[in-house]
């Protein structure tokens, strides 16, 4: 009789956005994994089919709603149904070192770092939104917006998985409370996300 083997996989995601410059810490909280997609994109990269990589971060401002006295209420991520997107999409940056797409791959790029002997390996993926970054005519000159619908008001962001059709999944999902990107402000993101045995689990 064959024995079956038992030790599963957990992922977890962190992220952590901030100011390089200043320093100072705008979010850091973990983000929700969206399993059926993952595991899709897990099998895609294993099979060497081309697909299923991470390959860029997207932004979104549809994550939050905020009533005229200032309570925020913050939206479920959607990490269920394959279909699965950001609520409101606004802006996207590829991160995938070795796509000819990124732009600038020695401050948007995507590591493997694992410590041998221990049951983890994490995918940190960083990108670094610089002052000139995207639709400049859509950003504000400071960060003083009390607009927080606009474009460049992110509550929301992702990572998602490349494909050759254009029919990416996303793979991850993360609400928090509105952060703007002005034209005066740098704002770099560093997503871990950590790959782990269930049998000695180990907190990202």
């Amino acid at each position: 009789m064959q024995s079956q083997e038992t030790t599963g996989i957990h992922i977890e995601g962190h992220i952590k956005i901030w100011d390089p410059e200043s320093k100072t810490v705008y979010i850091n909280k973990r983000n929700a994994i969206h399993y059926e997609n993952i595991s899709i994109a897990l099998a895609n990269s294993i099979a060497n089919s081309g697909n299923g990589f991470v390959y860029e971060m997207a932004f979104g401002n549809g994550g939050t709603a905020i009533d005229p006295t200032g309570i925020i209420t913050y939206l479920t991520p959607n990490s269920s149904g394959s279909n699965a997107s950001l609520y409101n999409q606004t802006f996207q940056k590829v991160v995938n070192q070795n796509s000819s797409n990124n732009a600038d791959p020695s401050r948007n790029f995507i590591e493997v770092r694992h410590v041998t002997g221990t049951s983890y390996t994490d995918v940190f993926v960083t990108c670094l939104l610089d002052y000139g970054d995207g639709n400049t005519s859509g950003q504000q000159a400071f960060d003083n917006t009390t607009d927080t619908n606009g474009s460049f008001v992110f509550d929301e962001l992702g990572l998602k998985s490349y494909s050759a059709s254009g029919n990416s999944l996303l793979l991850t999902h993360v609400i928090f409370h509105p952060v703007q990107k002005s034209l005066n402000r740098l704002i770099q993101i560093d997503y871990t996300v950590r790959i782990q045995s269930l049998t000695g689990i180990v907190g990202v």
